[in-house]
């Protein structure tokens, strides 16, 4: 099954080294903690189990361009996606919450500090997958300077049947831990 969403999705025969290993261990529910480097492909790590999951999947990233990008790449794959961000203007939110709503939504895009503008918005939503990209965020910005990183377990203890997965290309072992 992996392998047939990885082709239909994204038109790669195989999966690069341990984003099959990552999957697995997402699609058996384990909260998971993948280090990569840079171009070894950790978007598909939550991207292709968002798929397979019943649900949405919120991905937590901390540049608005960025999720921009993903959205549009995923949108050019036949994926629905969208993002919620300051960038939108409350029409494209609303907009954004009526999608999410409806169900037809598979991945979501946040900034961590959009959190609490989506909170009452959450209750009956079924959240099969909270990602973190780009997670030596949450040790490197978490405590100071985007301390709404620091908010992210409070998210995680709302949806309690929701696995995590924290991607990065840059986390030492203190970093990795802090993350954890």
């Amino acid at each position: 099954m992996l392998e047939s969403l990885l082709k239909k999705y994204w038109n790669y025969d195989s999966f690069r080294p341990l984003q099959r290993e990552i999957i697995v261990s997402v699609m058996q529910g384990n909260d998971t903690l993948a280090l990569l480097p840079t171009g070894g492909g950790k978007s598909i790590c939550y991207q292709l189990p968002a798929l397979a999951k019943d649900g949405v999947c919120f991905v937590f990233s901390p540049l608005i361009a960025l999720m921009k990008d993903q959205v549009d790449a995923l949108r050019a794959n036949g994926i629905s996606a969208s993002y919620f961000n300051s960038s939108q203007d409350a029409t494209q939110q609303q907009e954004m919450l009526e999608e999410l709503r409806s169900g037809s939504l598979k991945l979501i895009y946040v900034a961590p500090e959009s959190i609490g503008l989506l909170n009452n918005h959450l209750q009956e939503i079924p959240v099969s997958l909270i990602a973190v990209d780009e997670a030596h965020c949450i040790s490197t910005w978490g405590h100071d300077f985007r301390p709404a990183y620091t908010q992210l377990a409070y998210f995680k203890t709302s949806f309690p049947d929701a696995n995590l997965i924290a991607l990065t290309a840059t986390a030492d072992r203190a970093t990795s831990a802090d993350i954890k």
